[in-house]
C-alpha cells in the first residue's frame, strides 16, 4: 500500500481506573436518586464495588452468600413489586453458574432484573480458566428479551449503570477488574444501542467493546503512522445492535476487524459478520480468543498471548484491507 497521510485523533486520558469502580459510582448515584433501585450480592460485595450502598441503604441491600441461583430468583421477585434489582458477582458466576435461572425467571418471564457482572474476559488474571469466562456475551445475547452491554472504561460504565435503570426489561452489564484509561466523558450521557464513532477514517473499520476499545484506539495511531486511516467505532452495546452505523461505516471502508476479549465465537464479532452476510458482505478479521479456555497470568501477559493487542489489532486491519 502506497503510504499517505492519515489522522488519528488523540484522546485525553484523564486517569486510570477499574470499570468495576464505574459500577459502584453509578450505583452509588442511583441509591441517592431513585428509590425503587435495590442491590443483591453474592459474597463479593468488595469485588463488586458495592459496599457504598449497603452502608448507605441497608434496607435496600441484600447479601444473598455465594448462593448465585437463589440472587436471581429473588432479583425476579423482587421486581413484581415494582423494585429496579441490580445483581453482583463476577462475570462466569452471574451467567455461567445461574443460566437456567436467567433463562426462565428472568428472559423468560421479561422480568426488569439488571444482572451486573464484574471481572469478565481474561483480565481477572491469576484466578484462571475457572474464573475467567469467556462465553458469558455469547450466552446472554441468545437470550430473547435480554439487552448485553460491555462498557470500555470507569466513565462509560457508571453512565451504563445509571441508564439501566431507566430501560425496562433485563440487561446485562459487563465490567472489569483491572485498572484502564479513562477517556470517554465524564456524566456522559449512555444511549443504549447507540454505537460511538471515535475516529472518522477511510481505509478500514474497526469495531471494538469493551476493555479493547481503548486497545483499537492505540492501534489507530500505529496504523496512521503506516499511513492508514481506520474508522473506529465503540460498540457498548451488543445486543440491540446498532446495523445502521456498522454498515454505514462499512459500507464506506469496504472491510472491518472485530476486537473484543470474549470468545470468537458467540461474541461481538460473530453479531456483526451475521449483520454484514444479509447485508454487506466484507472482508472481516477477527481479534478475539480463538476457541480456548485462558489460564493463570499477569492480565496484560494473556492478553498478549491469546492475542488481543495494540498490535494484533493493527495486524488484522493490515490483512483484512489486503483482501478488499
Amino acid at each position: 500500500m502506497e503510504t499517505k497521510q492519515a489522522l488519528m485523533k488523540t484522546f485525553e486520558v484523564t486517569g486510570m481506573k477499574d470499570t468495576r469502580s464505574g459500577f459502584g459510582a453509578g450505583l452509588t448515584e442511583l441509591g441517592q436518586t431513585n428509590p425503587d433501585v435495590v442491590a443483591l450480592c453474592a459474597d463479593l460485595t468488595g469485588s463488586l464495588k458495592m459496599n457504598d450502598f449497603k452502608d448507605n441503604h441497608p434496607d435496600r441491600f441484600f447479601q444473598v452468600g455465594i448462593a448465585e441461583a437463589n440472587m436471581i430468583g429473588i432479583a425476579a421477585g423482587l421486581t413484581i413489586g415494582g423494585k429496579i434489582p441490580y445483581t453482583g458477582t463476577f462475570a462466569n458466576f452471574s451467567t455461567g453458574r445461574v443460566y437456567d435461572q436467567i433463562r426462565q425467571s428472568v428472559a423468560y418471564s421479561d422480568k426488569n432484573v439488571k444482572i451486573c457482572a464484574s471481572h469478565a474476559g481474561l483480565t481477572l488474571g491469576e484466578d484462571g480458566a475457572t474464573h475467567q469466562i469467556l462465553e458469558d456475551i455469547g450466552l446472554m445475547k441468545m437470550l430473547p428479551n435480554m439487552t448485553v452491554i460491555n462498557t470500555c472504561d470507569f466513565n462509560q460504565t457508571k453512565a451504563a449503570t445509571i441508564a439501566i435503570a431507566n430501560y425496562s426489561g433485563p440487561a446485562y452489564l459487563r465490567f472489569g477488574r483491572p485498572k484502564v484509561p479513562m477517556f470517554t466523558p465524564e456524566n456522559q450521557n449512555f444511549e443504549i444501542g447507540k454505537a460511538l464513532l471515535l475516529n472518522e477514517g477511510s481505509d478500514v473499520t474497526i469495531i471494538a467493546t469493551g476493555h479493547m476499545v481503548w486497545k483499537a484506539i492505540e492501534a489507530g495511531h500505529m496504523l496512521a503512522e503506516d499511513g492508514i486511516s481506520a474508522e473506529i467505532i465503540n460498540i457498548h452495546t451488543i445486543k440491540p445492535l446498532d446495523s445502521e452505523a456498522i454498515l454505514n461505516s462499512v459500507g464506506k471502508t469496504k472491510c472491518v476487524v472485530t476486537a473484543e476479549e470474549h470468545q470468537e465465537a458467540g461474541g461481538l464479532g460473530e453479531s456483526v459478520a451475521n449483520l454484514l452476510s444479509r447485508n454487506l458482505p466484507t472482508p472481516m478479521e477477527f481479534v478475539a480468543v480463538k476457541d480456548s479456555f485462558g489460564e493463570s497470568g499477569k492480565p496484560d501477559e494473556l492478553m498478549e498471548k491469546y492475542g488481543l493487542t495494540k498490535e494484533n489489532i493493527r495486524l488484522a486491519a493490515k490483512k483484512v484491507i489486503q483482501r478488499k
